[in-house]
């Protein structure tokens, strides 16, 4: 078992990492064996072409590119006979997020803050601890503002000889072009569905026949294929999503219907983050000196009330990251609808919703389809912004109404 397992659909993507990583140890072992700081400059500037101070790892959603990260991230730091081994220690911590060489930043928030950044670039000049790199890993990259990514420029332009910057984003253009042009590009495909079901079977435990049905509802998209995989009341609640806008009749009917879904998005992010928001602020008060529900005292409110605004935060990720996760689903939708009306043999995603899929195609005309599929994409878009994810909801339901 190697650290690249669950890098699926991916083998160019890993051979070219697996190269990389042979090539830094190359290096690192150099710049042990020769111990000067020139160098060892030297070394980073002029060594093998397939190592790079910085990496912008693309791919579409749910193609993995945090997986591939952090798997690199591994292989750098590995000291088994192979790059990525996946058995050594390093290996082991990396993967488990706990090599202390290994820096990894997933924004909870809709935004990466700059104090977030300024402590990224303050982690990137140290010397590593342990390992032979330090590496810095960004998911969501492309959520920095770009005064945020300015900041950033100058430490991925001239890191120390020892760092490594990897930023994870789902287009290349997601970023200024200035740190485009200073990172080396990694492009992730969309996984073979049959892929996506062989990693479920095997991490997951899922049942084979579910895995695969998971994997090509999902369209591909590894956290969808797992999140239908493993909770079973995913499939009713995605069937009714689905459903939903056919019935609609009227534009109270439709308001309604974004009030349930968006209810149902609130109540699903709260589950999700309930738990471990109880065990922060227990955390947090033990750490105080106060236990149970002694009251917090005036000099200590700050600190509680500040746990308090990550959580809030936390959960609007959550709750629009479960939006998220709708809107894919109708586009799948309205996919199989534009397929069938198009009279084309690409295979269909919603196979169980067959029968509604050809009732909304016969009833409807191309251009309507796409113009609902343009609809789901700008209330996707609306709600990674500020915007009142209610009111985009409301709209995209009026819009997706039989008679609109």
């Amino acid at each position: 078992m190697s650290v690249w397992d669950d890098v699926v659909g991916q083998d160019k993507v890993v051979a070219d990492l697996e190269a990389a990583a042979r090539s830094a140890r190359a290096l690192a072992e150099r710049r042990q064996e020769r111990a000067g700081a020139s160098d060892a400059a030297d070394g980073a500037s002029t060594g093998t072409a397939a190592m790079s101070h910085a990496w912008l790892i693309t791919g579409p959603p749910g193609s993995g590119r945090s997986n591939a990260a952090r798997a690199f991230a591994a292989a750098l730091q590995c000291t088994g006979d192979v790059p990525g081994c996946g058995q050594c220690k390093p290996c082991r911590d990396v993967m488990s997020g706990t090599h202390p060489d290994v820096v990894r930043l997933a924004t909870e928030r809709l935004i990466i803050t700059m104090e977030e950044v300024k402590d990224l670039i303050d982690q990137a000049q140290r010397r590593p601890w342990t390992g032979r790199w330090r590496v810095i890993l960004v998911e969501d990259a492309d959520r920095m503002a770009e005064r945020t990514t300015n900041v950033l420029l100058k430490s991925i332009e001239e890191p120390p000889p020892q760092t490594v910057w990897l930023l994870c984003t789902p287009s290349a253009d997601d970023v200024l072009p200035t740190i485009r042009s200073r990172c080396r590009l990694i492009t992730l495909r969309v996984p073979p569905a049959q892929a996506v079901a062989d990693l479920l079977v095997r991490r997951d435990g899922a049942d084979p026949e579910l895995a695969e049905r998971a994997a090509r509802a999902s369209q591909s998209h590894i956290g969808l294929a797992r999140h239908l995989a493993v909770d079973p009341g995913a499939w009713e609640r995605r069937r009714r999503l689905l459903l939903a806008p056919i019935s609609l009749r009227s534009v109270g009917d439709a308001v309604l219907a974004a009030a349930e879904l968006v209810e149902n998005a609130e109540t699903e992010a709260a589950q999700a983050t309930a738990e471990r928001d109880a065990r922060e602020r227990t955390e947090l008060l033990r750490a105080l000196g106060m236990e149970g529900d002694a009251k917090v005292p005036p000099s200590l409110r700050a600190q509680v009330r500040q746990l308090e605004e990550d959580q809030k935060r936390r959960a609007k990720r959550a709750r629009t990251d479960v939006l998220d996760r709708a809107m894919i689903d109708l586009l799948s939708f309205y996919r199989d609808v534009l397929a069938a009306q198009l009279g084309s043999d690409v295979e269909r995603v919603n196979i169980d919703l067959a029968e509604a899929v050809d009732q909304v195609a016969r009833a409807t005309g191309p251009e309507q389809s796409l113009a609902r599929i343009a609809a789901i994409e700008e209330c996707r878009a609306r709600l990674r912004t500020n915007a009142s994810a209610l009111l985009a909801v409301e709209s995209l339901m009026v819009q997706l109404r039989p008679q609109a």
